[in-house]
């Protein structure tokens, strides 16, 4: 008969078929050791100890239902001294089965810490970033402080107090992203020149970066969402000399001392006189990278300076056209992907 079957009967029969306390007893805890001692995962452990200290079906509650609670009452007292030992000795053992499972997993998993360590990729700067760090570094030498502005603006800041008229072609819902409200996505970092004039009293020399919003389809060049720096500064005397000595040291520093520069005439509703500027570059002739001109006295008026008093100049560029120069990239798309192939090229 097994122990399975022996934990199931009455004690009086057992005793009664040449059986002893204390040898069921023994056979209890000879059993369990046996089984113990092939427990090799913790789907055996968990097996196992449900067999043996299950609530319902353990082993052990079998003991102490037919043999404890049934025994005479003269032999409970013993009894019940060998269930205990018995319930003791089941649980010191699951224990020790426990702890050995874990220092085993422990020592596969361990790490060898005198052998070289897994390789570790290090991260890179976005090329947009290192760009606009650079361009930063170049006016921050040049007095010029940083700014930021809202990327949701209103009609007014984007487009009058710009002097845009009302029938440009930039203010058409063709490029311009327009939100229920009546609010917009901001075409461009201009509206910050009229908000940080608004606030301030020249001398001023300011940098706003940020992203910007058309409603443009993305090809290799063009981007619904992409990266501009408008640059402007105010104070009494300042001519277009000035603007033209600060954009040509800039691009000389940016692409090179040698560069060729070119100025040509363009108009911007928010500059008078206005102008293009282009770079020379190698196998594509002159391109163009940026627009600037002399603040538009109207401009002057919806901040409250006086235009016969103040002068100033202005300036954008794109981010992304320049990273694109740089770095030679030939698609705008590469540069938000997120592809990490190509980010790793940029340290």
């Amino acid at each position: 008969m097994t122990i399975d079957e022996k934990t199931g009967r009455d004690l009086d029969h057992l005793l009664a078929g040449g059986d002893s306390i204390d040898g069921l007893y023994e056979e209890l805890r000879s059993s369990f050791d046996a089984e113990k001692s092939a427990i090799g995962s913790e789907e055996q452990h968990k097996a196992f100890r449900d067999r043996w200290a299950g609530r319902k079906n353990g082993l052990l509650t079998h003991a102490n239902e037919h043999w404890l609670k049934k025994a005479p009452r003269e032999l409970k007292p013993r009894v019940g001294r060998l269930q205990n030992e018995a319930k003791k000795h089941v649980e010191a053992g699951l224990a020790e089965v426990k702890e050995k499972l874990g220092t085993s997993q422990e020592a596969k998993s361990s790490i060898d810490v005198t052998l070289p360590g897994p390789p570790r990729l290090l991260g890179a700067h976005h090329p947009l970033q290192l760009v606009f760090d650079e361009i930063e570094h170049i006016f921050h030498g040049l007095g010029y402080s940083i700014a930021e502005g809202p990327e949701i603006e209103s009609y007014y800041y984007n487009f009058e107090a710009l002097n845009f008229p009302a029938d440009h072609p930039a203010v058409d819902e063709m490029d311009t992203l327009f939100l229920e409200d009546g609010s917009l996505l901001r075409t461009h970092t201009s509206p910050n020149q009229i908000r940080i004039m608004e606030a301030n009293q020249p001398p001023l020399r300011y940098l706003v970066p940020g992203k910007v919003y058309r409603n443009d389809t993305a090809d290799s060049t063009h981007s619904p969402m992409f990266h501009q720096v408008e640059g402007f500064a105010v104070d009494r005397d300042i001519t277009f000399s000035d603007l033209k000595g600060t954009l040509d040291y800039f691009l000389r520093r940016f692409f090179g001392r040698d560069t060729r520069i070119r100025f040509r005439p363009s108009f911007f509703p928010f500059t008078e006189p206005s102008a293009e500027v282009d770079i020379y570059w190698e196998g594509r002739g002159f391109i163009e990278v940026l627009g600037c001109g002399m603040i538009d006295p109207s401009v002057f008026h919806h901040v409250g300076y006086d235009p016969e008093e103040h002068f100033g100049f202005a300036f954008g560029l794109g981010i992304d056209r320049f990273a694109m120069l740089k770095y030679d990239i030939t698609d705008i798309q590469l540069l938000f992907q997120g592809d990490i192939r190509f980010l790793r090229q940029f340290r």
